[in-house]
């Protein structure tokens, strides 16, 4: 396949763009810096530049394009970084997508998405049909997934890879927890109660190889594992895979300092299943919390 992939040099997508190498698919990188490897191709979502040409012919285009949410505190101009930072790669990616002629238009758009999309759903749990919740990261949600509308309206089957915590040692939050855990300051956030929807590195791209060769699926899927775990048995298993003990509770008011409004986003309770993956008959290599952590630190 001739797959076009925005984001390729994220924490995702760094590692989809090596699996997908490794399969013989033929990639061309998006890139805002000079081209600079026979791959790439310069464009700049912001404006809206986009050579059509880049995009023509291509059997899929999978846009994992995004600011970390992590990555900063937020504060009001970070958090305009990273609604536009998905956005208008989004909105772009979608108005070329329909403006190609319907043979020469790719069939698949594979559009980055989070869970954020419910918002807090405290201990209820919840699937594709859920509604969305409310808060900025829901909000933000809605409105990215809103912008693949003109591509899902030109016929493009669109996927929203609605995900969880990625759990890889190298990359993404677990990163600063495993950090957190080997100086011995590990423990529950927040009193430890709410849910965690995770999902193992390796799962993560193989749900995305199975979302591209499942031509019957589209909309939204979680890319989760099937056992979400309440935040306090997630410290307490990434303290046995680190041979570390967590007791150690991290207040709100702490998270608060250091995370700014982040930190009601990052303490709320999401028990989201994979729905979708689930019916489809997806299975996961590592369906335990304790299998995906011993993978994580194995890499």
């Amino acid at each position: 396949m001739r797959i076009v992939l925005a984001g390729a040099s994220g924490f995702l997508g760094s590692r989809l763009r090596t699996s997908l190498a490794a399969e013989g698919h033929e990639l061309v990188r998006l890139v805002r810096r000079p081209v600079t490897r026979p791959d790439e191709r310069r464009w700049d979502p912001f404006t809206g530049s986009l050579d059509a040409e880049i995009l023509a012919g291509a059997d899929a285009v999978v846009n994992l394009a995004g600011a970390g949410v992590g990555d900063k505190r937020w504060t009001d101009t970070y958090k305009q970084v990273l609604a536009d930072s998905r956005i208008r790669p989004t909105s772009t990616l979608a108005s070329v997508l329909a403006s190609l002629p319907a043979e020469r238009r790719p069939r698949l758009l594979l559009n980055a998405s989070a869970v954020g999309f419910y918002g807090d759903t405290g201990d209820a749990a919840v699937d594709e049909s859920s509604p969305a919740g409310g808060g900025f990261l829901a909000d933000l949600c809605q409105a990215w997934e809103g912008a693949t509308a003109r591509a899902r309206e030109a016929g493009v089957r669109v996927v929203l890879l609605r995900t969880g915590l990625v759990l890889d040692a190298n990359g993404g939050l677990l990163r600063p927890l495993t950090l957190a855990t080997r100086l011995y300051l590990g423990g529950p956030l927040a009193g430890g109660r709410q849910w965690m929807p995770w999902i193992a590195i390796a799962d993560w791209i193989r749900a995305v190889h199975f979302l591209m060769a499942h031509e019957e699926i589209s909309g939204p899927v979680n890319l989760v594992g099937p056992h979400p775990v309440r935040n306090r048995d997630f410290a307490r298993a990434l303290g046995r895979a680190l041979h570390r003990p967590a007791p150690w509770p991290v207040p709100r008011v702490a998270l608060r300092l250091v995370l700014g409004e982040f930190a009601n986003e990052a303490v709320a309770s999401q028990r989201v299943l994979p729905g979708v993956l689930t019916k489809a008959g997806f299975t996961f290599q590592h369906s335990d919390l304790d299998s995906a952590l011993r993978a994580a630190f194995a890499r």
